[in-house]
């Protein structure tokens, strides 16, 4: 059995996977660096059952996904799995039909419509972009003349990242949110992010700290993975007087400081999942059709 793990730099995260692998019987990893791939469209550019997908880079991890299962590769996030997941409207609106709770949302095309938008909602509101990650451009609107100056700046600068605005009303969670792991079928492990800032990412300074996966927390999560079809997904939710919120989903996600946190072996489990999965074992290649976005 022969398993690609698409990567661009190796990441402790990376390390620890080449080590979960190397200790499954009858398993040879096969690391491709994305950085020195050239596609011949219909045929892979390296002989592997299962190609697990790992780059930091989103639009080369869902395009050299699309171009191996072109060539009748299994991968493990698929690649219309990572397609929503890496774009926070398709993935509002997979788990808006799936039922999924999440925070009070506005989408607009215009700074007018956008405002108009924003003061529906009410103030404070998080403006972000449809794509990123990391906390990175995400901006925290607490009234009318910074919601103005802001929805100026990101008409101004014209990208494809600011030309959508993506109003997310604001949730009070205490300083901290959750992080759960689902690899298949079942939520794993999760983690408290804790930061007085009001963003709450690890790559930002949160600290973390393990959380018990109760019962809600647990369903909940898988709900939301199944929402987008993910197969070893990373789940973001806030905690709310009303109960669980799922804020946003990562296909890649990191892992390197939740293994000693929550006592979980995080990388077996996605190892031992993935080998399932190459041999036949686990089938959940379907879930893509439900989170076709049409």
């Amino acid at each position: 059995m022969r398993i690609g793990l698409l990567h661009s730099v190796i990441r402790k995260d990376e390390k620890l996977l080449i080590q979960a692998f190397q200790a499954q019987p009858d398993v040879t990893l096969v690391p491709i660096d994305d950085r020195k791939l050239a596609f011949r469209p219909g045929r892979p550019p390296a002989d592997v059952d299962l190609l697990l997908a790992r780059s930091v880079s989103h639009s080369r991890n869902v395009n050299a996904v699309r171009l191996f299962e072109a060539a009748g590769v299994r991968c493990v996030n698929p690649g219309q799995v990572i397609e929503v997941c890496g774009d926070k409207l398709q993935t509002s609106l997979a788990l808006g039909r799936a039922d999924v709770p999440q925070p009070g949302l506005r989408i607009a095309f215009t700074e007018d419509t956008a405002l108009a938008a924003i003061e529906e909602l009410g103030y404070p509101v998080v403006l972000k972009p449809v794509t990123g990650s990391w906390g990175r451009l995400i901006a925290k609107i607490n009234d009318r003349e910074a919601a103005e100056a802001l929805l100026e700046h990101k008409a101004t600068l014209g990208s494809y990242q600011h030309s959508i605005f993506y109003i997310q009303k604001y949730v009070e969670k205490g300083g901290r949110d959750i992080r759960a792991f689902v690899v298949g079928d079942r939520c794993i492990a999760a983690i408290y992010r804790d930061s007085a800032h009001w963003k709450t990412n690890t790559a930002l300074g949160a600290v973390a700290s393990n959380c018990p996966v109760t019962e809600e927390l647990g369903e909940l999560s898988v709900r939301a993975a199944r929402a987008v079809a993910g197969e070893i997904v990373a789940v973001d939710l806030f905690e709310t007087a009303e109960g669980l919120l799922v804020n946003e989903i990562n296909d890649t996600m990191e892992f390197k400081n939740s293994i000693d946190t929550t006592g979980v072996d995080i990388p077996a489990a996605i190892a031992a999942y993935t080998v399932a999965v190459a041999r036949g074992e686990l089938s959940l290649c379907d879930r893509h059709e439900v989170a076709h976005v049409s």
